[in-house]
């Protein structure tokens, strides 16, 4: 694979959005004591966005991570929802109670040359190495994400390349939930790293097929949000940011029974399945608490039997032509 473009440090990063008061609160000092764990634990990607509780994550990722090296560390952040102040305090689902601000997306030129100049208040800080177009997506645009998409390569993307060439980020690309914008987008513009969340993962790999091999060709690299699935291979009941479909969690319970079989942990599975694909150079989960932070950087380390993953293919939980770990 070239490295043309920028690649983001792993195997392990950090995900913001729990930090964002994702379904559920987390008071501050719970906020702290999670990125100080990731920090302890050799982690050096973290990933925040305006989206995750109104600003909330961002907030807290500055409040840590300023206390750091700011060469020692990647950080990423999104753009395309600019946020105002809003006493009413919107709701912002699946995020609960975050700060007082509504938003607008906005995936224009200038839109997204103010959400970066925001996203350095919010953080106090004043680099950010990767952004991200955010959610520049069908999940949440219908069928006006085409439009949204070309307002966003027109603009946006032409904003995020002028400041990589500037050197005031070192890297752009999509955080989306689909894979057809990031397929879009490699033929329209050059982004350097996408993060798409939830659709390579133990139950789901739609990227395996044509999205990978055209990032392995363009040098573009790969980092995986979901590797859980929003929580259901780490033991919860959540699938795609919802209830868990009975498709999905009587795969869950095949897969766990092979683990079990070999005494390997499914959520190390899960985690080191993401990671073993060449075009991925690092997995964030996101958590909510430091004891688990701690876990996944055990989980990521993991000794699992190469028989596990031959029987998930030969089960046809898995396809045949996946990477696994060596």
């Amino acid at each position: 694979m070239s490295s043309k473009h920028f690649s983001p440090p792993g195997p392990l990063g950090f995900g913001g959005a729990p930090l964002g008061n994702m379904f559920d609160e987390v008071d501050e000092a719970t906020a702290s004591q999670t990125l100080r764990a990731a920090w302890d634990s050799g982690i050096r990607l973290f990933d925040t966005a305006p989206h995750y509780g109104s600003g909330l994550s961002e907030h807290r990722f500055g409040q840590v991570l300023r206390e750091y090296p700011r060469d020692e560390f990647t950080l990423a952040t999104k753009v395309g929802r600019v946020f105002h102040a809003d006493r009413s305090a919107p709701k912002n689902p699946p995020f609960v109670n975050g700060l007082p601000f509504a938003f607008e997306y906005d995936y224009s030129y200038d839109g997204v040359m103010r959400s970066i100049e925001d996203s350095y208040q919010r953080l106090g800080m004043a680099q950010i190495d990767i952004a991200y177009i955010h959610d520049v997506a069908a999940d949440h645009h219908g069928d006006a994400w085409s439009e949204k998409f070309k307002t966003a390569i027109e603009g946006g993307a032409r904003a995020l390349t002028q400041l990589r060439e500037q050197g005031v980020i070192k890297a752009w690309g999509l955080g989306v939930n689909l894979v057809e914008p990031c397929i879009k987008a490699l033929d329209q513009a050059d982004p350097d790293v996408f993060l798409l969340a939830g659709r390579y993962s133990l139950l789901n790999q739609p990227a395996l097929d044509q999205l990978f091999p055209a990032c392995q060709e363009r040098g573009v690299h790969v980092v995986v949000g979901g590797p859980f699935n929003s929580g259901l291979l780490a033991g919860g009941a959540h699938y795609e940011y919802g209830q868990a479909p009975d498709e999905m969690l009587d795969k869950r319970q095949r897969i766990a029974e092979i683990c079990q079989r070999y005494q390997a942990d499914l959520r190390a599975v899960a985690l080191q399945f993401c990671a073993a694909h060449p075009v991925v150079s690092a997995v964030i989960p996101g958590t909510k608490h430091a004891d688990k932070v701690r876990e996944n950087a055990k989980l990521m380390r993991a000794t699992i039997p190469a028989e596990l993953w031959a029987e998930l293919k030969q089960q046809g939980l898995l396809p045949q032509s996946a990477p696994t770990p060596r």
